[in-house]
């Protein structure tokens, strides 16, 4: 047997729950349900508030919810439009719908509900959306990659793309807070934490520097922000100094910060998003730098403008970039 083939039976296979799997890695700190935990707290001062879903409260951890308050939540079924539909009716009543599905069904299947039912008419519904980006192996079908492009667009929408399971925790009360619809990628079940450990406050619209560093800026949201911390760290022993800036609103953007951040000279400016490179933070950010005329050295960590394959996301987050390792030698490399 060759080396290479004993290398590779020496590794443990992966199984099929490998492609739904949390995104924490093996030992590290993770919270349980933190979104649906964080509702049914705000339902308990705020009657208005609702739990609406098409067939995926268990998936969307919107059960806890609905164990909580059953007189309060609606099981719409396998109709991704007619629950939107729904929710504006139950907006226009007065009442506070918290939605949920997966991120493809709200973006691609149910656009254009929640484009002229609710957008259009700045009604009060809240979306949390989970499996976006590249956190499902079950290939495009269940792969939201391009969820932020087509949302984003929307007038009137706000666009949040949380780190972990302290900020969903608290981006739950700040999306009530907030009139208007609101769009939350949702990161579920057991959801790592990471933010606890730097004094961390989630407001819609702000990013926040979590780590300075001279010789690169990586600009971050999402679980992206949780893998430049990790890559930050892993730098440090190569002597590359890295600062991380976690941009949780997409829309609306936090230019002044991101500006001010990016001007500092010296650095090459990263953006890593788990999304396609296109329509994304990467492009958000590139438009607000070349409006305003700052131009650092400028490169994009994300998913390609392609269909991505099905399997386990330890590979599949191999395969297209954007895990730990994969970031670190991306940056290393145009680096010198």
């Amino acid at each position: 047997m060759s080396s290479t083939a004993q290398s590779n039976t020496d590794k443990p296979r992966l199984k099929t729950s490998a492609m739904i799997a949390s995104i924490a890695a093996e030992g590290q700190r993770t919270k349980s349900a933190p979104f649906g935990n964080a509702l049914v707290e705000l339902a308990k001062d705020r009657p208005e508030v609702v739990g609406m879903t098409a067939d995926l409260a268990k998936y969307t951890d919107l059960h806890i919810f609905a164990k909580a308050y059953p007189e309060r939540f609606y099981q719409m079924g396998m109709a991704e439009q007619l629950l939107m539909g729904a929710a504006a009716g139950m907006a226009h009543e007065g009442a506070m719908p918290f939605v949920t599905t997966y991120a493809v069904f709200a973006s691609r299947r149910a656009y254009d509900f929640i484009h002229q039912t609710i957008a259009e008419e700045n009604l009060n519904v809240k979306f949390a959306c989970a499996l976006p980006g590249l956190t499902s192996g079950y290939g495009p079908s269940h792969q939201a990659t391009e969820d932020l492009a087509l949302i984003r667009a929307i007038p009137n929408m706000t666009v949040i793309d949380p780190c972990d399971a302290l900020e969903i925790e608290q981006a739950v009360p700040a999306m009530a807070a907030h009139f208007g619809p609101v769009y939350m990628r949702l990161l579920r079940g057991n959801v790592p934490l990471v933010l606890d450990e730097y004094d961390y406050k989630f407001e819609i619209g702000k990013a926040k520097v979590l780590r300075g560093g001279n010789d690169v800026l990586v600009i971050s949201s999402g679980l992206m922000t949780m893998r430049a911390l990790e890559v930050a760290n892993q730098l440090a022993g190569d002597k590359v100094d890295v600062a991380v800036l976690h941009v949780p609103t997409i829309k609306p953007l936090d230019t002044a910060t991101i500006l001010r951040e990016a001007s500092k000279t010296g650095r090459l400016v990263v953006v890593a998003e788990n999304h396609t490179v296109i329509g994304g933070l990467g492009e958000a950010v590139a438009g607000a730098l070349m409006r305003a005329g700052v131009t650092p050295p400028f490169r994009q960590i994300g998913l390609p403008d392609q269909f991505l394959d099905a399997g386990a996301l330890p590979t599949l987050h191999d395969r297209y970039g954007i895990s730990t390792n994969a970031i670190a030698a991306t940056i290393k490399g145009w680096l010198g």
